[in-house]
């Protein structure tokens, strides 16, 4: 009671800082809204909110009606995306999106068949009597976000929570230059946004409802307060500062009170919604008609028909460059949004999505093009504008830094990017630029910690599991052992066989049965092995006597030698052989002799086909032989001593020619031995 006589009595608060930069509204908010038109295809980005993209429910080929939802949420911070109109879906790809970072994202592509043919709806008329789950779900199933710019889902912002809500405020305060979307939305539909105040009073019942309105527009406070009947809802008029419009500093120009730091309005009994939103849950729940359009403010130079336009959602900005005549100059900018919390586009193709409230195309004087920051100079001049109580410029060098723990220490978060500390700076530093950066750097650092924590939950969780399933299947184990030690107990108390001796016995019975057959199996092979052998020596006895044949040749060739020695030996040439040579040559002529008694066995041998063996009918003819050559050689050896001594030759001189002829054949059986050891030895290397 107490903050309604203060606010009928006029009485309102201020916030720290804020600034008052050139509204620059009139030029667009004269004429009525128009209407943009319908564009050769729709660009529907499939996330245009806080919160996890909505399920496809649609594919390329489709026909669709105007209304009918393109994607299904899965949980509540899912929004779901509807037809503009009537068409059919001709592809889903990346697009460029309505983003600072002009990056592509997953859109729908629609083109529409220009019938603009509705789907079946099912409007509702007396919603007093209706449950406020009711009435949330129609607003979560129409996709309505909040339209002030932050897209926040709307039906979760209303949901009831452990307080009560005390104070509902709606944001018409539009403190932003240039933007008038809410202030002719307000003087052409105050009805129908009072009528979307009352569902959401419904919804939230709070004690008292507040439609804050900014003192500069005076035709939208006269329409609010005509239309309004309900003494709980006071139309008020606040003071023209930037950023007034803000969720927090407005709850504090209103009530005094002041949000708690990484708290929401919720926590001290206040909801804020916006009046673009009031109207959406209106047409939601009265009309069934989803959110497939909205306001826009069309401003700036650029355009040659400055107004306000109904786009429909999913609008590409190059239709609105053409429909309302944009024309380039040097250096031509495009900004969605406003000029102090706006971002330029990368490219015309982005599309109009749901919190889109203005397209400025400013021309060189009105907004100059960004120059090269110079050095801060620590004039303080942020801290003074900042309506956030914060320090902007040791959040400036800490982001530049990438000091995450300062910047946290510091209430980064607490920032909400209304530019007003960039706008002041002497050193035309785009600090809202390095702050949002630095909340994006922060937050992906904490989804990866989230990550690698949950991994560690699973991993720990896996272990755990895999431990406990190791453990009982050791107590299965025990216990199916114990059982069957039981049985078998039982059993054999009872008189019968052990099963454990009868399973031992069989094994070994197994492995005797397989030693005997390998036994045998061993024999076998060296049978077999025998055979093959005879077999080998039975093929390789011709290469024998091949050899055997070359022996004899060789002995043959041998014995003719010896003849022509000895012939030549009776012509009259003396013996070469010394007398002391004797012993050597007996042994050279028996080896001769043995040699040849081999080489006539194995020529027997080859031509009967038996092993090689030396015949014995030859021998007693080289014996002889070898007799007389050694008879010879003492004769001489015996003439040779007397002639030392001096004593006379007791051969007659008849024997000296018998004594010659000895010689002559021992010198034939010296050579003849020495050819058949040379044989012998050729026989020997052969055999072996």
């Amino acid at each position: 009671m107490s903050l309604l006589q203060d606010l009928k009595a006029g009485k309102l608060h201020d916030f720290h800082g804020g600034i008052h930069p050139p509204e620059r509204k009139t030029p667009a908010n004269q004429p009525p809204i128009a209407d943009a038109g319908l564009p050769g295809e729709l660009v529907l980005q499939i996330r245009q909110h806080i919160g996890q993209p909505a399920r496809l429910r649609v594919e390329v080929g489709d026909t669709v009606l105007k209304g009918e939802r393109l994607t299904d949420p899965d949980n509540p911070m899912m929004i779901p995306v509807h037809a503009p109109t009537s068409g059919t879906i001709s592809a889903i790809e990346r697009r460029p999106l309505s983003h600072p970072s002009g990056l592509e994202g997953d859109c729908i592509i629609l083109v529409p068949d220009g019938r603009d043919e509705w789907r079946a709806r099912y409007p509702m008329s007396n919603i007093e009597t209706m449950d406020a789950d009711v009435l949330l779900q129609r607003i979560h199933d129409a996709g309505i976000t909040g339209l002030g710019g932050a897209g926040f889902p709307s039906h979760v912002k209303l949901r009831p929570r452990k307080k009560a809500i005390e104070t509902l405020i709606i944001n018409g305060v539009e403190c932003e230059p240039y933007i008038s979307a809410d202030d002719r939305l307000m003087r052409e539909h105050a009805d129908e946004v009072l009528a979307g105040v009352g569902i959401l009073r419904h919804i939230v019942r709070p004690a008292l409802t507040v439609i804050a309105v900014e003192d500069n527009k005076p035709d939208a406070l006269t329409a609010l307060r005509e239309v309004n009947r309900d003494e709980n809802v006071l139309v008020v008029a606040v003071p023209t500062k930037y950023p007034s419009g803000g969720e927090k500093q407005l709850i504090e120009i209103i009530t005094g009170q002041q949000v708690p730091r990484n708290g929401l309005p919720a926590d001290i009994g206040i909801v804020v919604q916006n009046v673009g939103t009031a109207f959406a849950v209106k047409r939601a729940v009265l009309d069934d008609e989803p959110l497939i359009q909205r306001v826009v403010t069309l401003a700036g130079e650029g355009f040659g028909e400055k107004c306000n336009a109904w786009v429909r959602i999913g609008t590409p900005v190059r239709h609105l460059l053409t429909r309302f005549d944009f024309v380039p100059g040097p250096e031509p900018r495009i900004i969605m949004g406003g000029p102090m919390m706006g971002f330029t586009l990368h490219t015309a193709a982005a599309p109009v999505i749901k919190g889109s409230n203005c397209i400025l195309a400013p021309g060189s004087h009105e907004l100059s093009p960004p120059v090269e920051e110079q050095p801060c100079i620590r004039c303080s001049q942020c801290a003074d504008a900042c309506p956030a109580s914060l320090l902007p410029q040791q959040l400036y060098w800490y982001a530049r830094a990438n000091e995450h723990d300062k910047l946290n220490s510091h209430n980064l978060f607490d920032c909400i990017e209304c530019g007003a500390c960039a706008w002041v700076c002497p050193s035309q530093i785009p600090l809202v630029q390095y702050y949002r950066i630095a909340k994006s750097d922060i937050r992906q650092a904490q989804r990866e910690a989230e990550q690698a924590e949950r991994a560690k939950q699973r991993f720990e969780a896996r272990q755990a599991r895999l431990e406990r399933e190791k453990n009982e299947r050791q107590v299965r184990q025990q216990k199916a052992a114990a059982e069957r030690k039981a049985r078998m107990k039982e059993q054999v108390d009872a008189g019968g066989e052990d099963p454990v001796a009868a399973a031992l016995a069989r094994v070994k019975a197994r492995k005797q049965a397989e030693g005997t057959d390998d036994m045998a199996a061993a024999r076998a092979a060296r049978k077999e092995e025998a055979r093959r052998n005879r077999e080998r020596k039975a093929t390789e006895a011709p290469a024998v006597a091949g050899d055997d044949k070359q022996s004899a040749v060789a002995a043959a060739v041998a014995r003719a030698k010896a003849r022509k020695a000895a012939q030549a030996a009776e012509q009259g040439e003396p013996d070469s052989a010394p007398a002391e040579n004797a012993g050597d040559d007996k042994k050279a002529a028996i080896a001769a002799a043995v040699a040849r008694a081999k080489v006539r066995k194995a020529a027997q041998a080859a031509e009967q086909g038996e092993p090689d063996s030396a015949p014995a009918e030859n021998a007693g003819d080289d014996k002889k032989a070898a007799i007389a050559a050694a008879v010879a050689r003492a004769k001489a050896r015996k003439a040779a001593q007397a002639a030392e001594q001096g004593e006379p030759d007791s051969a007659p001189a008849e024997n000296a020619g018998d004594d010659k002829k000895a010689a002559i054949r021992a010198a034939v059986a010296r050579a003849k031995a020495r050819k058949a050891a040379a044989s012998s030895t050729t026989k020997s290397e052969d055999d072996s």
